[in-house]
């Protein structure tokens, strides 16, 4: 991908940055960036842009999403195209899906199904099914995180980077609020008290790779903002996505360079100057990094420049997200009354909690399996289906012996898809690929295998993650879900605007990056309701 000559974003007089990976953040950081007057150059060492949310392909015609299966809170996304002059939903065909997902809850041998609707009324009947003396708690939990969002959201939306910033008087009004003594589970047990309704809100701490019962109770937002502003899926898989915004960013004169890996930063001091590719470098006035934070640091910035604060001692000894194993099936066979999005929930899934920190492989795995299909026929060829299986499993630091297990746990998650009620599908499986914890960090960059990077517990969230202007050293950003505010798409995007403000401010580019207005609510294309 190259930027058109006649772009003005390439006129020497601006200031040049250089962006190390064209995942999500630092597919943002190029938009702004761009927007904002800069020369920028994004280097990506894969053949194609998105990072983890890109779009797997196989000869027969089938199609995967490689990690995110679906959009959160868009309001973010539609704000960077706003301000770079793009409007996501034409870029994009983009689908609220209602019901926003299926859980199937395994007790005594028997299935109980909740389908989760952003209809509240629709939901309370849900929950009935289950628990009929905790329907009356939903529309509590919802008021009570919509004031926790709305106090929370102003210290997510800037930079932390003096001890003086976890004191101003934004934090000073949340902190009450993220109740930092308590975890989600324990938060939610004051709405609702059947301990599966719990899970329905709070299975979603897996997207930052935690324990509902470790995580802060700061994320009962997560479930809330699904509730408040829907489940949407990107006609044609996630990767749509990002090839959208890597276009937007080349209309606007970014250069986006693939199979072209950054072997490291290249300082003069301690101030970045550019990034060396091969024996060649490439000058820069700031850098940008994108790649996973305990896999690219250490080999992109010498430890000796690190010695203050995040050392490689440091960075391995960090708390880290489970990892993920992932099967994609490419099936022969439709797939009728499977929905969308399928959370399975073990009986033990308490237990598969503490065998995943423990570093034991969970015999009786709660999984997450996406069948696209119930809504978007692009994704696999007539009459077939694409798969996509997803089990947390320890990450490489706790169980580094993954490689001689796959093969084992292979049978174990296909024999677990059998709670679909669709038998054995085994014998019309026509692709398959796996990707194991071993092969996130061997193929795709990622430390340890912690799909999820960093853990988001207190200790490693707000000042004390790693900066969005790298602390360490001058003249280096981060953008993805190793720096603040986290991980997760909507974080990340949130994150990388928060780095191109700091960076836009540092080098006195003219622009000024995307900020929230009181009008940009996303508005979806018209609800697509997945197969019963």
């Amino acid at each position: 991908m190259t930027a058109p000559l006649s772009s003005p974003a390439l006129h020497r007089s601006r200031p040049k940055v250089a962006i190390i990976g064209a995942g999500p953040g630092g597919l943002a950081a190029a938009m702004l960036l761009a927007a904002s007057g800069a020369r920028v150059t994004v280097y990506e060492k894969d053949e194609v842009v998105g990072g983890r949310t890109r779009t797997l392909t196989s000869p027969e015609g089938y199609s995967f999403d490689l990690g995110p299966t679906f959009f959160l809170y868009p309001r973010i996304l539609k704000e960077i195209f706003s301000r770079c002059g793009a409007d996501l939903e034409k870029e994009v065909d983009m689908r609220r899906l209602e019901p926003q997902y299926r859980l199937l809850f395994e007790q005594g041998g028997d299935v109980t199904k909740l389908d989760a609707s952003a209809d509240l009324d629709r939901m309370e009947a849900e929950i009935a099914r289950i628990s009929p003396g905790d329907a009356k708690g939903l529309r509590p939990f919802m008021a009570e995180n919509r004031a926790k969002l709305e106090a929370f959201r102003p210290v997510l939306e800037r930079a932390f980077t003096t001890a003086a910033d976890m004191i101003r008087p934004d934090m000073i009004k949340a902190l009450p609020l993220m109740k930092p003594w308590s975890t989600v589970d324990r938060d939610l047990a004051r709405h609702f008290k059947d301990p599966r309704v719990r899970l329905a809100f709070s299975f979603q701490t897996k997207y930052l790779g935690m324990s509902p019962f470790k995580c802060p109770a700061l994320f009962t937002i997560l479930s809330f903002l699904e509730y408040e502003h829907g489940v949407f899926h990107p006609i044609g898989g996630c990767g749509t996505v990002s090839t959208a915004m890597a276009r937007v960013a080349e209309r606007l004169g970014a250069e986006i360079r693939l199979n072209t890996p950054v072997e490291r930063i290249a300082f003069e001091g301690k101030r970045a100057k550019g990034v060396e590719i091969g024996s060649t470098r490439h000058d820069a006035d700031a850098v940008v990094v994108n790649a996973d934070f305990a896999g690219g640091i250490p080999k992109l910035i010498p430890d000796h420049l690190r010695r203050k604060g995040w050392t490689d001692k440091k960075i391995s000894k960090a708390r880290y997200s489970c990892s993920t194993f992932m099967l994609y099936l490419g099936l022969d066979r439709t797939l009728p009354g499977v929905a969308h999005h399928n959370v399975i929930l073990s009986e033990q899934y308490r237990q598969n909690i503490g065998q995943i920190e423990s570093g034991e492989i969970p015999e009786i795995p709660s999984l997450y399996v996406q069948h696209a299909g119930a809504t978007d026929p692009t994704l696999a060829p007539e009459g077939h289906s694409a798969l996509y299986v997803l089990v947390p499993v320890p990450n490489l630091i706790v169980q580094p012996d993954w490689a001689t297990q796959s093969a084992r746990f292979r049978e174990i998650a296909l024999d677990r898809l059998k709670v679909l009620g669709l038998g054995d599908l085994r014998p019309h499986i026509k692709y398959e690929r796996i990707v194991a914890p071993q092969n996130w960090e061997s193929d795709y960059g990622v430390g340890y295998g912690a799909t999820f990077n960093l853990s988001h517990e207190l200790p490693q969230m707000l000042l004390f993650r790693p900066g969005n202007r790298f602390r360490e050293v001058d003249g280096v950003y981060l953008v993805g879900g190793g720096t603040h505010p986290g991980s997760g798409l909507p974080v990340i995007y949130e994150g990388a605007r928060i780095t191109t403000g700091l960076l836009a401010a540092d080098l006195g580019l003219s622009g000024a990056p995307s900020r929230p207005t009181a009008d940009s609510g996303f508005r979806a294309a018209t609800p697509v309701t997945a197969e019963p």
